[in-house]
């Protein structure tokens, strides 16, 4: 069990990168399954807390920057890994923030070699220890442009084509997915707009593709988010 439902009174972190970003699908379903949450946004001065007991386990999102960034923040969050870690706490990243925890834990966060992205609809293949977890959707939803090598100690529990690190733990709490099951229709509509001069990139699949592959895709992908959390 990833968040503990049975304790509603400490609300889930929650950490995202942009004014507008939302937890999405993700949020949605840890309210239908009791938790409140606490809503936090470092690129725009929230603080982060300096433990985790007031709080059931902490969820960091994507977002459009870079794990390898300079910026105070990006740096301060990736330090700040070091408390649901050493605290035990439940913790899921999500693209930036697997590749933050990646980088937390001294692992590489970098571009394909031959400059591939991953900007669609792309199959996943789970390792034997990741299918004696769960099910996995056979299809995933992506919007990256670096991916991560595996960290010292750290278990790959699904791989891509391209990006061979898809799905990891570390330890018994941590996790970190590169590919984004929180979308909602509407989120995935936004991005598609706002996020449609990527679609020139190498490997990435243009707008309807990302829509049409919703219809056929996101049923699996939202059952595994589902089970994942509970």
């Amino acid at each position: 069990m990833l968040f503990d439902h049975r304790d509603t009174k400490r609300p889930v972190l929650i950490i995202l990168h942009q004014e507008r970003s939302s937890p999405g699908r993700v949020g949605q379903l840890l309210l239908e399954k009791g938790l409140n949450l606490d809503i936090r946004r470092p690129v725009l001065g929230d603080p982060l807390p300096a433990t985790l007991e007031a709080h059931s386990g902490a969820v960091v999102f994507g977002g459009p920057m870079s794990a390898n960034d300079d910026d105070d923040y990006v740096r301060r969050e990736i330090d700040w890994l070091s408390v649901p870690l050493s605290e035990n706490r439940p913790f899921l990243g999500i693209c930036l923030g697997a590749q933050m925890l990646v980088r937390h834990l001294g692992g590489t966060v970098a571009p394909h070699q031959e400059g591939l992205t991953e900007i669609g609809w792309y199959p996943l293949q789970a390792t034997e220890k990741g299918r004696a977890l769960l099910d996995w959707p056979d299809m995933v939803y992506q919007f990256h442009r670096e991916g991560f090598d595996l960290p010292k100690g750290a278990e790959l529990l699904a791989s891509g084509r391209y990006y061979p690190n898809q799905a990891f733990r570390y330890g018994e709490n941590a996790w970190g997915i590169q590919f984004h099951g929180e979308l909602t229709r509407a989120m995935m509509h936004r991005w598609v707009v706002h996020g449609a001069h990527r679609f020139e990139l190498p490997g990435a699949q243009m707008g309807k593709a990302h829509l049409d592959g919703r219809l056929q895709h996101d049923g699996p992908l939202r059952a595994w988010m589902d089970n994942f959390l509970s």
